[in-house]
């Protein structure tokens, strides 16, 4: 098997089981930046910095991606998120 080739499986097997998912958090008119926040702070073990950032472009942009992995790690995580009221999906 060549370099290429071996690179080639190895990109493939990492999209095939490594860390694909992740958690877009959206923006919406009801939530304050400071829930915001707060909430990325304590769900996805944000520093305040990271978390200030996501919110940051989640009002300018419509959304961020605000966690990845896999999701069986992420699925708590993204239901935590909806429970403080917040739009998320994991994709």
């Amino acid at each position: 098997m060549s370099t290429i080739e071996k690179i080639k499986e190895d990109v493939l097997i990492e999209e095939l089981t490594g860390v694909n998912n992740e958690i877009v958090l959206y923006n919406d008119d009801v939530n304050t930046f400071d829930h915001v926040i707060e909430t990325l702070i304590r769900v996805c073990n944000h520093c305040s910095e990271q978390a200030e950032q996501c919110a940051i472009l989640v009002h300018y942009k419509g959304k961020c991606t605000v966690k990845t992995g896999q999701f069986d790690e992420l699925k708590p995580q993204c239901t935590q998120l909806l429970q403080a009221g917040l739009s998320a999906e994991i994709i």
